[in-house]
């Protein structure tokens, strides 16, 4: 099936009516694909003054114009309204869902209306289903992906199950979306909004073709991006110890979080560190379709199921954030035990960042008697694996309203029960970096409350002074070359192989010239259309709270610049309502 024209190819389901269309969606020199694509849809067909569970909202899968013809175009951009947040909100997601959309001749699915009967969909190029999956409710993740491999067989070498476990069933909303083996649609609660819709699963085959184009240009282009990311070292540190490698180098600068950040390093880190994990339970290497890198690191974990020696093995993959999110932070050092926790958070369709982020307050409250157990139902212990196994389940399954209130943030309920002076949030659950003060802000007022969102960490161990007006522009320009990067959709590993110029050219050889020209103007004008439905759905950066932990860290740099952090925090609030301003003062 090959590109024309200047449309985006959009399939577009209402669950409701089980009614479907294919829109050629006009403007793709404008609205580029992916994160711009989900965008420019959202703003056409979205409802900004109603609430994330409304069933006319639409759930949106968007691909980029490279995806299925380059390497490393390998992701998926899920765009939502969060009910975390209640802000349009994007999670990106690789595994093999970005070929099967290209495969069967879409450059976004978007979802609408809410299912009758909790639901499986199956879309192919010429195949449109809605089972009904009542059975399924309450089923875990893996449970679930055995079952609906039933649906699309045929197309099964690009074919792809996206599914939800309970917390996405219950509304959890940091609940994930599960992708194939081993991938997520995580933070800000995708997962939550499939349930919202009764979508049990969504399967996607992959059932037709494209034609390639002809002429010299692409295969030659093609060949040289090949050539850079496996004939070089560009990738070399993302397939051997993977981004687990940070454990170590983050701990050594008392960056790393310990203990709900009650400390940015300990001497126990050998016990969960990237080098430890590979010696002693790395399984293999595995990649999303479409790249030739594999980085996604899969440990071995060996469980006692009964007496007499009887063990299960299972497989369960690990990067530098779940183990941050469910190692250090909550204090455990046993790199299996991190790994069985892992594989809890997997079957119950939670968000492992957010989870373990929230658990690890939960500790901490219970050992100040914050909380009790007659909140808790039970223990919950810093380096106690087996209490935070039991906590899952208490959260996923809101089993009291304690567990219902974190379902809905760690600030939510800190506001109910106390403790909100520790909690560690940052617009969402923090990510793994305490690196200092313009990380900070740059997660809390971010787009989408993200280390992904720009390299403020990085900004952090490499900036020499304190200038606030350079610390802006980077977290300004560094957030519109992601963007870039993710209107393609590039798995941003590979933004090194991917320069603007080179974004360009792939365009050009693929014969979409409008949009290689437009690259540079467009991608600013989806970077302001993105923050103008953010702010149209609710954000307000003045009102983003940075609890008081963030203040008491303590990094090799000395303790945190307070009024350096605020700042900074002035002056990007200040820019993205300049942004925002400008975007509709040209529109």
């Amino acid at each position: 099936m090959p590109i024309e024209g200047t449309a985006s190819r959009v399939l577009h389901v209402d669950l409701e009516s089980g009614a479907s269309r294919v829109l050629l969606f006009e403007g793709r020199p404008h609205h580029l694909g992916g994160s711009g694509l989900a965008a420019a849809l959202y703003d056409a067909y979205g409802l900004p003054e109603s609430p994330a569970f409304d069933p006319r909202q639409p759930l949106i899968f968007a691909i980029g114009p490279l995806s299925g013809f380059f390497p490393l175009m390998s992701k998926v951009v899920c765009g939502f309204r969060s009910p975390y947040t209640g802000e349009w909100a994007e999670s990106h997601a690789g595994g093999r869902l970005a070929l099967s959309l290209r495969f069967a001749g879409y450059d976004a699915l978007m979802i609408t209306g809410r299912a009758r009967t909790l639901s499986c969909l199956v879309v192919g190029s010429r195949r449109l289903e809605i089972h009904d999956v009542h059975y399924l409710r309450g089923q875990d993740v893996f449970t679930s992906g055995k079952y609906l491999r039933r649906y699309g067989k045929e197309s099964s070498g690009h074919r792809s199950t996206v599914r939800i476990g309970p917390a996405g069933e219950r509304g959890v909303t940091f609940a994930c979306a599960n992708v194939d083996s081993f991938r997520h649609f995580g933070r800000l609660g995708a997962g939550a909004v499939m349930g919202g819709k009764n979508l049990k699963a969504l399967v996607v085959t992959g059932d037709s073709g494209i034609e390639l184009p002809e002429g010299r240009d692409y295969p030659k282009l093609y060949k040289e991006v090949y050539q850079s990311v496996t004939g070089t070292d560009m990738m070399q540190k993302y397939h051997d110890l993977g981004t687990a490698e940070n454990l170590l180098v983050l701990n050594e600068l008392k960056a790393l979080p310990w203990r709900n950040l009650q400390a940015t390093t300990d001497p126990a880190i050998d016990g969960i560190s990237g080098e430890r994990f590979a010696e002693q339970l790395l399984l293999r290497q595995t990649a999303c379709a479409g790249c030739p890198v594999g980085c996604i690191h899969i440990g071995l974990l060996r469980q006692q199921f009964a007496r007499d020696h009887e063990f299960l093995y299972k497989q369960v993959s690990y990067d530098y954030e779940p183990i941050f999110a469910q190692g250090s932070m909550l204090g455990l050092t046993n790199a299996s035990d991190v790994l069985a926790l892992l594989d809890e958070t997997e079957k119950l369709g939670l968000d492992c960042m957010s989870a373990g982020v929230a658990l690890a307050w939960v500790a901490e409250a219970f050992e100040k008697g914050v909380v009790t157990e007659k909140e808790t139902l039970g223990p919950v212990h810093f380096g106690n694996v087996a209490t935070f196994v039991a906590a899952l389940h208490h959260l996923a399954n809101g089993t009291s309203e304690f567990w219902q209130a974190l379902g809905k943030g760690v600030l939510y309920a800190a506001d109910i029960y106390g403790g909100a002076d520790f909690a560690c949030v940052l617009g969402q659950e923090m990510a793994g970096y305490a690196t200092g003060e313009v990380y900070f802000v740059s997660q809390a007022l971010g787009f989408r409350h993200s280390h992904l969102d720009s390299g403020g960490y990085a900004y952090d161990q490499s900036a020499k002074d304190k200038d606030v007006d350079k610390a802006v522009r980077h977290l300004l320009d560094d957030e519109y070359k992601r963007l870039t990067i993710n209107c393609m959709v590039a798995c941003l590993f590979a933004r090194k192989a991917y320069p603007p110029e080179r974004l360009q050219e792939a365009l050009a050889s693929l014969g979409m010239r409008a949009e290689a020209d437009a690259l540079p103007e467009s991608g600013r004008a989806m970077q302001a259309l993105r923050w103008s439905l953010k702010f149209r759905t609710g954000f307000r950066p003045e009102n983003v709270r940075i609890p008081k932990r963030f203040t008491e860290v303590v990094t090799w740099k000395g303790p945190m610049d307070v009024d350096y952090m605020d700042a900074v925090r002035q002056a990007y609030t200040s820019e993205l309502y300049r942004m925002v301003v400008d975007a509709a003062r040209e529109a």
